[in-house]
């Protein structure tokens, strides 16, 4: 069964006072947390009044991010003080190297974030507060460690919820996709971890040693050298990476995902594989938010959820029993009005194979059809320019983050259409393409695209894939493609959940370059197509449960900010007729913002402005460039404390080779503090 929800475009969020929720608690900031080697790392604890001084014993909720309290204390504010005022301990801990915790941050997941969080476990189960029980939750970077500290198995650990986050490192996260370079993301986080990696310990915490461990963490190798050097999902890539033994993580996990969002697929992938009978996915519309605050609507009431889930796990108390996996049906709509609400409804369901589907032929005439598959014969190719209108990866739902319409992509590739569709279909899965196709070259790449026609308007992106086609076989053991040889080729498809109205018709787009999806091979090959089918998955209606009733949002009121400078966003594609060059420009001017009074935050302030280009001249897969530069700034200005990091990254190529160009000057009170420059080159590895 399943219930729809109506538009509403101006969704209400319920705002709760602290002093009404029915613990009172106290918010300690900069706790010592030791861990084995001396370190020591700074924890932010809300705790219930009672528990801190008193016999109570709670349960405690970890997040464990490097993106420092004093920076995201306002997102802070609205989620921690709930839980703290519904008797848990919720402890926001700042990783090794971030904010006033000791130490340098030198690269994502690595063995020694995961020992450091088994140490601040075993520092919690003593205090005597704890009940002995702890969980974990987290988006993103505090997503993807929750269920790799669930894998290292410590005992006091008993549930986890994971937003926005995958199972594996290689294949679904922003520097690999389909063993392809993931050019529109690789450089741009890359330059934001070299922005926010050197931020500074606050003088007021650990006084002036601040100063000599800036210095040590501004000098730390950019991260985006490591990815490029491990091309092939080797064993850097399987660390941290959960699929390697699902079994590892054998506590209740709640998975979140949405549709707008990177990491949607691991979602459908890991409430098949993970072992605990109660772990289960939701998955909304949502960008790469927490779903009581993400757009596109409908919002849920994600906080009641979670603490009536880790009450269950932590304190014994209450029931909940979710179906394995519910994820929301979305109605079509202009993409104009997708970034506010999507009309859809709720299905759920505990059989996730997701097996039943139809399938469709690559046929004569350009033709997708409900027939026997045939020998047909197309060759098509690639230009550069094909990719660009793709959108953000990762959005966070700004202005120019989601797909525009697809005619001027379509125009560039080799498509296949269904004839209108005589009944809507409901899409819910992972859709599935296998071709049979050749190569010029012994470097090729294919992209695949599934579009909806909307009769008479636009042309809307479904979902999309791409695959390195030397990774076809294994993305650890990749080979040369022998020319001319016919290889047979499957390429998943991004995860879909949508209604497709009766009258429109569906595309499959295919072409060799997607820019700046993938980074271009060497040479644009041809590729000759002799056959071809799409599967694509179907909600099984006699599989479909009674869907949960997550609620309406609420959240903490959060603690005011004062304005300096708003944000801006601006986003543009133009193309040089002199030159021949496609150029996409982005830049996000994240403002800058001041805490007016809040403990001995008051007065910190914090900006951002981060600009992003990427570069291609038609026919000239060489020409491809990609230029990050990210600015951030912090400090307070009553102290004397101001502090600038400008980073540069650029990356290009030639046949044999990546060129990385990395620089940071930072800044003491507008004074150059510390100036650094790092060139490399890094061999192409079947790319």
């Amino acid at each position: 069964m399943a219930f729809n929800v109506k538009s509403s475009k101006r969704e209400q969020i319920t705002v709760l006072e602290p002093e009404s929720l029915p613990f009172k608690y106290l918010y300690l900031r900069n706790i010592d947390i030791p861990v084995r080697d001396g370190a020591i790392l700074k924890g932010h604890l809300w705790i219930p009044k009672d528990a801190w001084e008193g016999d109570l014993k709670v349960g405690t909720l970890v997040e464990y991010i490097p993106y420092r309290t004093d920076v995201t204390i306002q997102r802070d504010s609205i989620r921690h003080p709930y839980y703290a005022g519904n008797g848990l301990a919720s402890l926001r801990i700042d990783m090794r190297g971030s904010a006033s915790s000791d130490g340098v941050l030198t690269d994502e997941y690595l063995k020694l974030e995961q020992d450091d969080a088994l140490d601040a476990f075993d520092y919690i189960v003593k205090q005597k507060w704890s009940n002995g029980k702890i969980g974990m939750f987290g988006k993103s970077w505090g997503g993807f460690n929750g269920l790799q500290v669930a894998a290292r198995r410590h005992p006091a650990l008993k549930a986890v919820i994971s937003l926005m986050s995958t199972d594996d490192r290689y294949s679904d996260d922003v520097h690999y996709r389909g063993g392809c370079v993931f050019a529109s993301n690789m450089l741009w986080w890359g330059s934001t971890m070299a922005a926010y990696a050197p931020r500074p310990q606050d003088p007021r915490v650990v006084g002036d040693s601040w100063k000599e461990n800036w210095k040590q963490r501004i000098e730390v190798a950019p991260m985006v050298k490591h990815w490029l050097e491990h091309q092939t999902r080797d064993e850097y890539w399987k660390h941290g990476s959960i699929c390697e033994d699902y079994n590892q993580v054998d506590i209740p996990v709640m998975l979140i995902g949405g549709w707008k969002d990177g990491y949607t697929t691991p979602v459908f992938r890991m409430v098949d594989k993970l072992p605990h009978p109660q772990s289960c996915g939701i998955v909304g519309p949502w960008v790469h938010e927490y779903p009581e605050m993400a757009t596109p609507g409908p919002k849920i009431g994600y906080q009641q959820l979670s603490l009536k889930w880790f009450k269950k796990w932590l304190h014994d108390e209450g029931e909940i029993e979710l179906p394995r996996m519910t994820a929301y049906m979305q109605d079509p709509v202009g993409i104009e009005d997708s970034y506010d609400y999507r009309n859809g409804h709720w299905v759920s369901t505990n059989d996730v194979k997701f097996k039943k589907g139809m399938e469709l032929s690559l046929g004569a005439n350009n033709e997708l059809v409900v027939a026997a598959p045939a020998e047909i014969n197309y060759s098509f190719s690639g230009v550069e320019s094909h990719g660009l209108f793709r959108g953000t990866w990762c959005p966070f739902g700004y202005p120019g983050d989601f797909p525009s319409d697809q005619k001027s992509e379509d125009a560039r590739c080799l498509c296949f259409d269904t004839e209108e569709l005589t009944e809507s279909l409901e899409l819910l899965g992972e859709p599935k393409l296998t071709v049979t196709l050749s190569s010029d070259k012994k470097l090729a790449n294919l992209s695949a695209r599934l579009v909806d026609l909307y009769p008479g308007k636009e042309n809307v992106l479904l979902s999309w894939g791409q695959l390195n086609l030397t990774h076809h076989k294994s993305h650890e053991h990749p080979e040369y493609l022998q020319v001319g040889e016919k290889y047979t080729i499957e390429l998943n498809l991004d995860v879909v959940g949508v209604k497709i109205e009766k009258g429109h018709k569906l595309r499959l787009a295919l072409s060799s370059v997607d820019w700046p999806q993938a980074w271009p091979s060497p040479e644009t090959p041809t590729l000759t197509l002799t056959g071809g089918k799409l599967w694509l998955p179907q909600v099984d209606e006699a599989a479909v449960v009674q869907s949960p009733d997550f609620g309406t949002p609420s959240i903490v009121r959060k603690i005011k900010t004062q304005v300096d400078k708003p944000d801006s966003r601006t986003k543009t594609i133009t193309y040089d007729c002199t030159t021949y060059e496609w150029i996409i420009k982005d830049i996000a001017d994240d403002g800058e913002v001041t805490l007016p009074e809040f403990n001995e935050l008051s007065g910190i302030y914090n900006g951002a402005c981060n600009v992003n280009t990427w570069k291609i001249k038609e026919n000239d897969p060489l020409s491809a460039y990609n230029e990050c530069q990210y600015d951030y700034w912090m400090g307070r200005k009553e102290d004397n404390w101001n502090v600038r990091m400008d980073t540069r990254a650029t990356m290009t190529s030639d046949k044999d080779n990546f060129y990385l160009h990395n620089k940071i000057v930072a800044y003491d009170n507008d004074e150059i503090f510390v100036e650094k420059e790092w060139t490399d080159t890094i061999k192409r590895v079947y790319n």
